[in-house]
């Protein structure tokens, strides 16, 4: 937190750019109040970066569009019935909501809105104290009505009007508790999260689209580890993500005291560690957080409840892999992620485990080249999520699975220099399989394409004229299987 003098620079500082200084002046000159609200002057004063600009003001969307066409001609309406309009002012852009309070029936995905007539009326109806702060413009007037400012200072989450009263209007600001908690490095208030707990179920009406953006901006924040055990804690996972929830009483396969859950969580902090080492920020451009390894840290262990057998005395979780694919694969699309998304989350909890053993016995270069092929694009996330599944107290075992991978990497390494293993594909393309077998498009020419590429994942680069060599004595293989 700053202090006030520093923060009032910040905020003046934001005030002046270009932008909001004409925003102001506009609004002001048609007899309308405007404000920066919520997130931009929480962040000014905590003295982070502050990089969307939302505003808030008592004319209502109509009036707000006229004022913004003295400005500029690029305008367009992101949820007009919600009272918001938006608008590229001096270059950058910027969405302005009319005073509101949104509240909720009880089987309702979407909230009602009614506008209002108050800033102060706008701010206690919003989520947290910490984000119902105003900046009034153009006078530089901070406006608090629930003690933000206080809780700021204090390092806690609580809602400006009772939690039951919050919760009800809307009770996506519960994933947003758990959001916030891990990206301010909050408490949650112990009335608030009390809350959280009697009125998870109510989640249930949220459309799975606003729950998937959270748990996205969640995973995305710089540890997201207090926002998943809150989640966990409070039942609200288990709306959406129960196999998460399972994992807590999953202990693992050598029967250490922690259980499955603790791991994944520590899986999670270590991929981000990694992905910071591996990618850091450069060139003046930001850390790019990666959400699809987040997910597939958090999800890796995913099938281990649906797999537990007790044998011999101990616990055995075979093929958790393959089911915990199928379950982060369902679990995701039912939370509307995208295609590419969903697979490739599920194609690195599948992966997750390919590469143990790899210590023991070394792989020949096939076995290699298939890892690559399988792993796909997601080779690199692969990468970083094997290394951060060891989590292992034996400092030992934890070297020597750290040389092994660095010898696959340094394995996988000499082979793309020499084999565009990026890109391993047959010497033979289907149209040169058509032409030198002599046979029309269909099954066949997959069948010849898929035996050549064998032959590649098995012997390397063979040359052009070995593969034809080696094409049709297959053919004559197949032809002779036909007719006999």
């Amino acid at each position: 937190m700053l202090s006030l003098a520093e923060s009032m620079t910040a905020l003046r500082h934001i005030a002046e750019s270009p932008t909001v200084a004409a925003l102001a002046r506009a609004f002001a000159d048609a007899g309308h109040e405007f404000a920066l609200v919520g997130g931009p002057v929480r962040d000014a004063l905590l003295g982070r970066p502050v990089t969307d600009l939302d505003f808030t003001t008592s004319a209502r969307p109509h009036e707000t569009r006229a004022v913004l066409e003295s400005l500029t001609k690029n305008i367009w309406d992101v949820g007009r019935d919600f009272g918001t309009i938006a608008a590229q002012v001096h270059g950058e852009q910027v969405e302005i909501t009319t005073y509101r309070a949104d509240t909720y029936r009880d089987d309702s995905r979407k909230p009602e809105v009614s506008f209002g007539d108050t800033i102060e009326g706008d701010l206690v109806r919003r989520d947290f104290t910490i984000n119902a702060l105003a900046l009034m413009l153009p006078e530089l007037k901070l406006v608090d009505v629930a003690n933000g400012v206080e809780d700021l200072i204090a390092g806690r989450i609580v809602t400006p009007a009772s939690p039951e009263v919050s919760f009800t209007d809307d009770p996506l600001r519960m994933l947003r508790a758990a959001r916030f908690a891990s990206q301010l490095g909050f408490e949650v208030d112990a009335d608030t999260e009390a809350a959280m707990v009697r009125f998870a179920e109510r989640l249930d009406i949220i459309s799975a689209e606003r729950i998937r953006d959270e748990l996205a901006k969640l995973l995305l924040t710089t540890d997201p580890v207090p926002g998943i055990r809150l989640l966990v804690d409070t039942g609200l996972a288990a709306r959406f993500l129960p196999e998460l929830v399972d994992l807590v009483a999953t202990q693992d396969d050598h029967g250490r005291h922690k259980d499955v859950y603790e791991h994944s969580l520590t899986v999670l902090r270590q991929a981000i560690e990694l992905e910071h080492a591996r990618h850091p920020a450069g060139d003046g451009e930001p850390f790019a957080p990666d959400l699809v390894l987040r997910l597939a840290a958090l999800l890796h262990d995913i099938g281990k409840p649906a797999t537990r057998r007790f044998e011999g005395g101990g616990v055995t979780f075979h093929h958790h892999d393959v089911v915990g694919a199928k379950i982060a694969r369902r679990r995701l699309r039912e939370l509307r992620f995208d295609n590419a998304t969903v697979k490739r989350v599920a194609r690195l909890v599948e992966l997750h485990l390919r590469f143990f053993g790899y210590s023991d016995q070394q792989w020949t270069d096939s076995a290699v080249r298939r890892y690559v092929r399988d792993a796909g694009g997601e080779l690199e996330q692969l990468h970083i999520l094997t290394r951060a599944d060891v989590t292992t107290r034996n400092r030992r075992k934890a070297e020597r699975l750290e040389h092994a991978y660095d010898d696959i990497e340094r394995r996988i390494a000499l082979l793309a220099e020499q084999e565009e293993l990026a890109a391993v594909r047959p010497e033979l393309d289907g149209a040169a399989i058509m032409r030198l077998l002599e046979i029309a498009p269909g099954p066949l020419v997959g069948r010849a394409y898929a035996y050549l590429l064998e032959v590649r994942l098995d012997e390397g680069l063979i040359g052009e004229e070995a593969a034809t060599e080696r094409l049709r004595a297959w053919y004559r293989e197949q032809t002779e299987a036909s007719n006999g």
